[in-house]
C-alpha cells in the first residue's frame, strides 16, 4: 500500500497536483484504498473510484487538463484491462450491426429528460459553435446554420442525416431551408422523440442501419455519429456515401478526432458512457476516403468543445433536482465525471473537433470555405 500511494502521489506531483492540496485542481483523498486500485485498474480505477466517492478535485476539468498537458498518461504502463480491450478491436470487429447497437441501448436509450436537462432546445448533443457568443443555445443555432451553409442547402434538396439524433438538424434545415431530410437512427428513444419533434415538417425518420440504405440523395450529413462506426468499417460507411450521393452532391463529417491513430477508446468511457465507440484520426479519415471523395474544406474547432461540455454540466448539475429521482449519486458523479474530463481533453488538446466538408468529383470553380 505504502509503495502504492507513493508512486501514485509522485505521479501526480509530475503534473503539478498535489494530494490533500489547497488548489481547485488538486486531488483531495477520502479512501486509502484508491492508490492500489489506480495501480491496479489504470484509468477505469480512477474513473469507478471516483464514482464510488474515494477521491474529489474541485475542479474536475481542470485536475484532467494538469494530467493531460503533462502528458502523464503517457508515462503510466497499460493495465490489463487496456491491453486487452485493445487486443479485441485489433482482432475483432467491435461495431458489427450487433454490436453497434449497445451503445443506443446503453446510451442513447436513456430517457429524452435526462438530455433535456442539459442540452439546447435543438437538442444538440455536439458541439457548438461559440463564435461571437457565451451562450450555448445560441452557439448550437450557430453550428447547424454553419452546416447548413457548408452544405449550400436549397428547397429542393433531399438530404439525409446519418445518426440523425433526436431530430434537431433536421427541424432546423427544414424550417430554414426548406429542404427534405431522412434520418436515420438505431435508438429507439431518439427515434421515438425525433419523429414527434419534427412531426409535420417534411422529414422521415427510419430505423435503419447505415449499412441498409436506400436512396440517392443531394446532400449527406454525418454530425456525431462516426465515433460510433469503428476503423474496421471506417472505407464501407465512405463506400456507402458516395454511392448514395449524387455526383454535385456535398458531404459533411462533424466529427471527434484524435491526434493519433488508435483502435479502441479509453477503458472507463468504453465501460460506462460510449461503448465499442473510437475517435478516428486524420490518417484513418483520409484513408477511409482516399478514391471516393474531394476534401473540399476541413475546420478545427476544438476549443469550442471545452465551452460546449462546460455549459452542458453547468446545466446538469443546475436541472438535477428535477431528474434526480430516476438516478441515484453514483450516476450523478458518473455523469460529471464525463462532462469534465471530456472538456479537459479538448483544453489540453488531445481531442479535436473536425468539420470536413467532400465532394465526389470537386466542386467546378472550387469551394468558398465558411467561417
Amino acid at each position: 500500500m505504502v509503495k502504492a500511494r507513493e508512486y501514485i502521489k509522485s505521479l501526480l506531483e509530475y503534473a503539478d497536483i498535489k494530494v490533500d492540496g489547497n488548489r481547485s485542481w488538486d486531488i483531495q483523498i477520502h479512501n486509502e484504498d484508491f492508490y492500489k486500485r489506480v495501480l491496479s485498474d489504470g484509468p477505469l480505477g480512477l474513473g469507478e473510484s471516483y464514482m464510488d466517492g474515494w477521491w474529489d478535485s474541485e475542479k474536475l476539468d481542470e485536475f484532467f487538463y494538469k494530467i493531460l498537458i503533462s502528458k502523464l498518461d503517457k508515462k503510466i504502463k497499460p493495465d490489463l484491462g487496456t491491453i486487452i480491450l485493445n487486443l479485441e478491436s485489433k482482432f475483432l470487429n467491435m461495431q458489427t450491426r450487433i454490436k453497434s447497437k449497445k451503445v443506443a441501448t446503453q446510451h442513447y436509450n436513456l430517457n429524452a429528460e435526462l438530455y433535456e436537462s442539459f442540452l439546447d432546445p435543438y437538442n444538440q448533443y455536439t458541439c457548438g459553435y461559440f463564435k461571437d457568443t457565451e451562450d450555448l443555445n445560441k452557439a448550437q443555432e450557430l453550428k447547424l446554420g454553419l452546416i447548413c451553409r457548408k452544405l449550400q442547402l436549397d428547397s429542393e434538396d433531399k438530404v439525409l442525416d446519418i445518426g440523425s439524433g433526436w431530430g434537431g438538424f433536421a427541424k432546423f434545415a427544414t424550417q430554414n431551408y426548406g429542404c427534405h431530410v431522412t434520418g436515420i437512427n438505431i435508438s429507439d428513444e431518439q427515434i421515438k422523440y425525433s419523429k414527434e419533434y419534427t412531426k409535420g415538417l417534411p422529414v422521415e425518420i427510419r430505423k435503419q442501419d447505415y449499412r441498409d440504405l436506400d436512396g440517392e440523395f443531394d446532400k449527406v450529413l454525418i454530425c456525431g455519429m462516426i465515433e460510433h462506426v469503428g476503423y474496421k468499417n471506417y472505407k464501407d460507411i465512405m463506400k456507402i456515401v458516395h454511392n448514395h450521393l449524387k455526383d454535385n452532391g456535398l458531404f459533411l463529417l462533424h466529427t471527434i478526432g484524435r491526434n493519433e491513430s488508435i483502435t479502441y477508446t479509453e477503458p472507463w468511457i468504453n465501460k460506462y458512457i460510449f461503448p465499442n465507440s473510437m475517435l478516428p484520426s486524420i490518417k484513418q479519415i483520409s484513408e477511409s476516403i482516399e478514391n471516393l471523395f474531394v476534401v473540399e474544406d476541413w475546420h478545427n474547432f476544438s476549443a469550442h468543445y471545452d465551452k460546449t461540455l462546460m455549459a452542458w454540466r453547468s446545466n446538469f448539475n443546475r436541472n438535477w433536482n428535477r431528474i434526480k429521482s430516476k438516478y441515484d449519486k453514483r450516476f450523478f458523479r458518473m455523469w460529471n465525471y464525463y462532462l469534465l474530463s471530456s472538456a479537459g481533453s479538448f483544453r489540453a488538446r488531445k481531442n479535436q473537433l473536425w468539420q470536413v466538408v467532400m465532394s465526389k468529383n470537386g466542386v467546378p470553380n472550387g469551394y468558398e470555405s465558411i467561417r
